[in-house]
């Protein structure tokens, strides 16, 4: 804005800066485009493209917009899918007799014949959007193609189904992976020590050339990450690095490097156990900060780590925080508790955050970064090569950790034969959400939707689970004391002696006369004694739901209540089917059970008439009930 309060005017021309549309001398087509949280950038070069110069621009510009900060795309990962989908555009516009020229002359047949062409690939409808969205930032599109892009879209593919681990593997996999943390945190806290007493004159190697050897390839692995090495030439120019002849006489680089680093692998081990005690995804777990906020502020008690997370699909709840406490999760805890010892960091997220903090504290100082999960890696991709650096998902080694460590999986194939477990950090993920039947930085119907909902792992368990539940309640609902029930004739010679029958009830003749006449009912029962409930203190009005009222001892079934009875009975059978099979045997199970009790108290032919009689005030106070809208709030 001016200081006016009019609309700045925009600098003319294509988008140029630290990001966008660059000036290259050579000519080159070249857009910069940077994820939101700085860290990442990538170049795309367009000048391969094969359409003509006004289409390409016109689509470029479309990709700078599509890309621009605030525009939606928060990674490269993202931008990359964009970038994809209109490579894929140029082949295909390559094909066609007469491709178009301009911006303009793109119609809806070329869009829906652009997916024609790639509809074999399971990923095109995605693909697809991706180029409606970069369509939809071009300037110049006709109205034809804007009314397509506006359109239906083909139906995007469900994820996979995927199996999630039983528990014993769960804790097999867990179990596995601390035994290699433990491992490695005793190699570098010993060899710590010793490079300490070195350093310090406590340890002299004398004439010992071996043991001098040894700490000086130590003290390389702590000061560089690696070891000794000379330039080997060809043509007079520098072509590789080799280690000096003598290192290979004590071990591999790896090892030297190793004995104060965390490997690959234990990594992949750190980030294994990240993903049990926590449930985060892979993108998370591997940008975990080693920055982090003590909420317990050392005071003594249960640690507490606060980190700060980001999380780009989210967007505008893209940052988090996770508290890493120390308190066994449940899982974690061995089938002896006594033998997990309050000593063992790798029970807890906290000691499980503070361990990996210490072993890759020196790591990072080397390297200036603020990750937790940092490692030496004997190789790299895309130019990295060896060294010290971050972990990113692509160079995490899990499915090789699960391979070295040799884990199986519950059940043998069918001729017999143990089959080895794949190691997945997102199969880890889903069976933690599974376990604990709660979402993790997500909404319920997302953790419903994409995961527990396409998890075809554990089904036995889970109808186990369901079944014991549903025996738990029943076992419930028959140990309470069943509602009292008064037949038609009671009724009727309530009316002729009240008081005889209010002795058997235990009740006074004036409570009795009220509940004749209605005045105390409850929806599916009356209540005799709304001041002592067993819900409520002593001489204070009952407050509970009215679905206890069907296990009070102070409730009484009267005939006129069946009708209600019944509604609300049929009413909970159809939710069975309606809801997470777990949920309905925790919450209406015992209800059910209970009321079918009730229904077993009157013939087939009152409760078909109850049924069929069923009033439509009945029907609309039969709806409120189970919606709670009568219930306290």
């Amino acid at each position: 804005m001016s200081g006016q309060g009019r609309k700045a005017a925009m600098p003319r021309g294509r988008p140029r800066g630290r990001w966008g549309l660059l000036d290259r001398p050579d000519g080159q087509v070249v857009v910069r485009c940077f994820s939101e949280d700085g860290k990442q950038h990538r170049e795309y070069n367009f000048s391969a493209l094969t359409m003509e110069g006004p289409l390409r621009d016109s689509l470029v510009a479309a990709f700078v917009r599509r890309t621009a900060p605030g525009a939606g795309l928060t990674s490269v990962d993202s931008f990359n899918k964009v970038h994809r989908a209109l490579v894929h555009f140029d082949r295909y516009l390559a094909t066609l007799p007469w491709p178009p020229r301009e911006l303009s002359q793109i119609t809806p047949e070329h869009f829906d014949g652009f997916f024609a062409s790639r509809e074999h690939i399971h990923f095109a409808p995605n693909e697809l959007a991706d180029l409606r969205h970069l369509l939809n930032k071009a300037d110049g599109v006709s109205e034809a193609l804007a009314g397509r892009l506006a359109g239906r879209m083909p139906k995007r593919p469900e994820g996979e189904a995927r199996s999630s681990y039983s528990r014993a593997e769960f804790k097999r996999i867990a179990d596995a992976s601390r035994s290699l943390l433990r491992v490695a945190a005793r190699r570098i806290r010993e060899s710590r020590e010793t490079l300490h007493a070195f350093r310090s004159g406590e340890l002299v190697p004398g004439a010992d050339r071996r043991l001098a050897r040894r700490l000086e390839l130590l003290d390389w692995a702590d000061r560089v990450a690696d070891v000794p090495r000379k330039p080997k030439l060809a043509g007079g120019s520098k072509v590789s690095d080799f280690p000096l002849p003598w290192v290979q006489k004590y071990g591999t680089v790896r090892e030297h490097v190793s004995r104060l680093h965390l490997t690959a692998e234990e990594i992949a081990a750190g980030a294994v156990l990240l993903a049990v005690m926590t449930g985060e995804n892979a993108e998370v777990i591997l940008k975990t900060p080693a920055a982090h906020h003590r909420a317990d502020g050392y005071a003594g008690g249960p640690g507490t780590a606060i980190v700060d997370l980001r999380k780009p699909r989210r967007g505008r709840r893209a940052y988090m925080n996770l508290a890493l406490s120390e308190v066994p999760d449940w899982i974690s805890i061995p089938d002896r508790p006594e033998d997990l010892s309050t000593r063992d960091e790798l029970h807890t997220p906290f000691g499980l955050y503070v361990l990996l903090h210490e072993l890759t504290s020196r790591s990072r100082k080397l390297t200036g970064g603020d990750r937790l999960l940092i490692g030496y890696c004997t190789a790299g991709g895309r130019g990295t090569g060896r060294g010290l650096r971050p972990i990113s998902e692509g160079s995490l080694p899990v499915g090789r950790l699960g391979r070295s460590l040799g884990l199986l999986t519950d059940e043998p194939d069918e001729e017999g034969n143990p089959v080895p477990l794949a190691l997945r950090l997102d199969l880890l993920r889903l069976t933690h959400i599974e376990l604990h039947q709660k979402p993790v930085a997500q909404t319920k119907d997302t953790a419903a939707r994409t995961y527990l909902l396409r998890n075809r792992g554990n089904i036995t368990e889970y109808h186990r689970v369901v079944a014991a539940a549903l025996d738990e309640e029943v076992a419930k609902a028959r140990a309470r004391r069943a509602v009292t029930v008064m037949s038609s004739g009671e009724v009727e010679r309530a009316r002729i002696d009240p008081e005889a029958v209010a002795a058997e009830q235990g009740l006074d003749p004036g409570t009795l006369k009220r509940m004749l006449a209605g005045e105390l009912d409850t929806v599916m029962t009356a209540c005799t004694d709304n001041t002592n409930s067993p819900h409520a203190p002593p001489g204070q009005p009952c407050t509970a739901s009215f679905m206890l009222c069907l296990e009070c001892e102070c409730a009484r079934s009267l005939p006129r209540h069946l009708p209600l009875q019944v509604l609300i009975h049929d009413r909970l059978a159809e939710r069975r089917e309606q809801i997470d099979p777990l949920h309905w045997a925790s919450r209406f199970a015992g209800a059910h059970d209970r009321l079918a009790d009730l229904l077993d108290e009157h013939d087939d032919t009152a409760v078909h008439d109850a049924r069929r009689d069923a009033s439509d005030h009945d029907r609309s106070l039969a709806q409120r009930f189970l919606n709670r809208e009568l219930d306290l709030r």
